[in-house]
């Protein structure tokens, strides 16, 4: 199908490592694709941003309201991972700019390394190992323990919550959880009422929760207390759920026996530099750089996944899938033009559009309309002899933020 802009004049930017799946998704369209080893700063980026089409980025990146706002030609971004904070959502949602990440594809890489490090509070194996590389040989079983029997707690119990539950369940654990929404139990996992009858009763509490105002340092000096003593806590979700001051005090007083971070308030942009955090040095914690989802496997399924949505935005306008945007998809129509349309989302705008299609006397073979609290997206598919004079006063609205044709 013929697009109405040159799909060789597309331009990409990925950055941080973007695994080869997604150059190869991206350059099977014709784009132009230049990728970047690691972060840019706001600076840099905004620069860059000046005249690409789609940015994929994965969690060191910070799209900010200024770089966005040199975007004049940015049609979407693509988080190469699960979260989205690192990206200014409303912003992008003003500027008709929808934002994809990859919700399902790291899911098994989490579960398993969640898997691992219990085991490995469990038996202490952290402050073993490194007893040994030190050239000490320290063979204690005091203070380790099998995982069997052991109650498992999981705070959310979303699409890795529950992958946990079912490994841990697979080991004899009994698993319990707590998730502000109802969700269907997967085996022998049982829900809990409260949060604090979780904390209460597990032997392990593992954080599985995005970053939102109430989620924000949910795990403080308060909910710690509250814990068995001699618990463990894993948090391999966001940095901010956890109030690490609080965790370290817990754990130099006893109160519980280990921990295992992956995620933090604060983490370097690239590789070359220091990092630093109050759980430095202490015993039986596990501290690794934020690689919950870094296997091969989940890079590689995450590349298909997210590059495969941007380019079935470029090519069908579809926004399914987008965390800031408008759920809309709408299947082509053979011999018609396709207008896309972002509008602030105010009374009347779909009767303007229709009266300009009017106006010009054109036939509308499909349209679907979507909105949010603050915007309208429309998909509408044209007979092609008007859709360029259509597609003009449409963008001429004062309510319109972005339009184009597709084909």
């Amino acid at each position: 199908m013929a697009t109405s802009f040159p799909v060789d004049q597309i331009k990409v930017l990925l950055l941080e490592n973007i695994h080869a799946t997604a150059h190869e998704v991206i350059r099977a369209q014709g784009f132009q694709l230049e990728t970047v080893p690691g972060a840019l700063k706001e600076d840099e980026l905004a620069l860059k941003l000046r005249d690409v089409h789609l940015l994929g980025i994965r969690s060191k990146t910070r799209v900010t309201e200024r770089a966005l706002a040199e975007a004049r030609r940015l049609l979407a971004v693509g988080c190469f991972c699960i979260g989205t904070n690192q990206v200014d959502l409303a912003a992008a949602n003003q500027r008709g700019i929808p934002v994809f990440n990859a919700p399902f594809s790291n899911t098994r890489s989490v579960a398993e390394l969640v898997i691992g490090e219990i085991i490995a509070l469990a038996r202490q194996l952290g402050d073993r190992s490194r007893e040994v590389h030190e050239g000490r040989w320290r063979k204690v079983a005091a203070g380790s323990y099998e995982v069997r029997g052991k109650t498992l707690g999981i705070v959310g119990y979303g699409h890795i919550g529950s992958q946990v539950g079912v490994l841990a369940e697979a080991l004899g654990m009994k698993v319990s959880f707590y998730d502000t929404g109802n969700k269907l139990p997967m085996g022998n996992n049982r829900p809990c009422p409260s949060l604090q009858e979780l904390l209460a009763k597990a032997d392990f509490v593992t954080l599985h929760v995005p970053l939102t105002p109430q989620t924000r340092e949910m795990i403080g000096a308060a909910e710690i207390a509250a814990m068995k003593k001699g618990a463990y806590l894993l948090n391999l979700s966001r940095g901010n759920v956890v109030v690490l001051p609080a965790l370290a005090d817990a754990l130099r007083a006893g109160h519980l026996a280990g921990a295992a971070i992956d995620v933090y308030p604060e983490e370097p942009e690239t590789n070359r530099e220091g990092f630093t955090t109050p759980l430095r040095g202490l015993p039986n914690v596990i501290l690794t750089p934020h690689v919950g989802g870094s296997t091969s496997e989940a890079q590689a399924a995450i590349g298909r996944e997210v590059g495969g949505t941007l380019v079935k935005f470029v090519n069908t306008g579809a926004t399914v899938g987008a965390v800031n945007f408008p759920q809309v998809e709408l299947a082509p129509i053979k011999g018609t033009d396709r207008i896309l349309n972002a509008h602030r989302n105010v009374p009347g705008v779909l009767r303007d559009i229709n009266r300009i299609v009017s106006e010009h006397d054109a036939n509308i073979h499909s349209q679907v309309l979507s909105t949010d609290a603050t915007l309208g997206y429309l998909i509408m598919d044209l007979d092609q002899d008007v859709s360029n004079e259509v597609k003009k006063d449409v963008a001429a609205l004062e309510t319109s933020i972005k339009t184009r044709i597709l084909y």
